[in-house]
């Protein structure tokens, strides 16, 4: 069961060193979700083998062009291929219009529905849900209205143990029951304890995209214990003043968050183009918190499938 994130796009404001404005993708079960979509995004799928088709969901930050620009490609080349499947897009306030402009000025036509969300940036709040995943927004503090993005996957029905069926001498019938928390009744009319029955259940997997942004602490309690953790670093630190002024974080203050919030991993990324070598924010990131890794182009990180911890009688 796939968890994962791949980086599509990278970089801050241009293109640079190889590396490309900001989009991702994170797979869930084979269906995946879209994150920004900064210009090239479409020519980074093909380059990496993304199934677009997957893709019904895009979830935009901010309306700053290396965050957005690449969506109204992406869009019509859905047409170009006839896709029929209807597409959410949600972000922040202008993405209507944005979006009618471009479409009304290019004579471009979808072939399928276009459902576009509109987020309030300033409050955390459910947005999405389907049989994957919820989605939660995270407000975050940039020059524009900019809101990151807490995707966590849904619980699962329990594993059934078939050898304890067949002892227990339980009828096929109940499975859906017991997948879902009930006993069981034997064939001597027993109560059987779920937990004698089935696997412990999977612990639910969660990553969040936190964009563009000044150091806010007040977002912890939003990430804490998460699995993974994108979280941008577009300068170090001797380039704080930089930072504070286009309200934008250092490798530093990233990892303070992830610090604090006490998550498993994190990934730096959004490097302003001043940067050839990323080690220099990698290891200002590092030095605060241990288990920090580059967005790397092309570079997919994965969350494993973990059980709960459970005695089995």
């Amino acid at each position: 069961m796939t968890f994962e994130v791949t980086i599509l796009g990278s970089n801050a404001a241009v293109p640079a060193f190889g590396r490309h404005p900001s989009a991702q993708v994170l797979n869930v079960n084979e269906q995946c979700y879209l994150i920004d979509c900064g210009e090239g995004t479409q020519i980074r799928m093909n380059d990496f083998n993304i199934r677009r088709h997957r893709i019904n969901q895009i979830f935009i930050s901010h309306l700053h062009g290396d965050h957005i620009f690449g969506l109204i490609g992406l869009l019509t080349s859905y047409s170009l291929g006839q896709r029929t499947e209807k597409m959410d897009v949600f972000g922040p306030a202008g993405i209507q219009e944005l979006l009618d402009v471009q479409l009304k000025y290019s004579q471009s036509h979808l072939t399928y529905p276009l459902n576009v969300h509109v987020v309030d940036p300033t409050e955390s709040a459910l947005i999405f849900s389907d049989k994957n995943v919820s989605v939660t927004t995270i407000p975050l503090d940039h020059r524009i209205p900019a809101c990151g993005y807490l995707f966590r996957e849904k619980d699962r029905l329990l594993n059934i143990i078939p050898e304890k069926l067949e002892a227990y001498g339980i009828d096929f019938k109940q499975i859906r029951d017991i997948k879902n928390g009930e006993k069981g009744i034997s064939a001597a009319g027993k109560e059987i304890d779920n937990h004698l029955l089935t696997l412990p259940p999977y612990i639910t997997r969660t990553f969040a995209y936190c964009s563009d942004t000044a150091y806010k602490p007040d977002i912890i309690p939003i990430l804490e214990n998460i699995d993974l953790l994108y979280h941008e670093a577009t300068f170090n630190e001797e380039k704080s003043e930089n930072a504070v002024a286009t309200k934008h974080s250092t490798a530093r203050q990233a990892a303070m968050i992830a610090r604090g919030a006490n998550v498993k991993k994190l990934l730096i990324g959004h490097f302003s183009s001043r940067y050839h070598d990323l080690n220099v924010l990698l290891h200002e990131a590092s030095a605060i918190f241990n288990n920090t890794e580059l967005a790397i182009e092309g570079k997919t990180f994965s969350v494993e499938l973990r059980r709960m911890n459970s005695l089995k009688n």
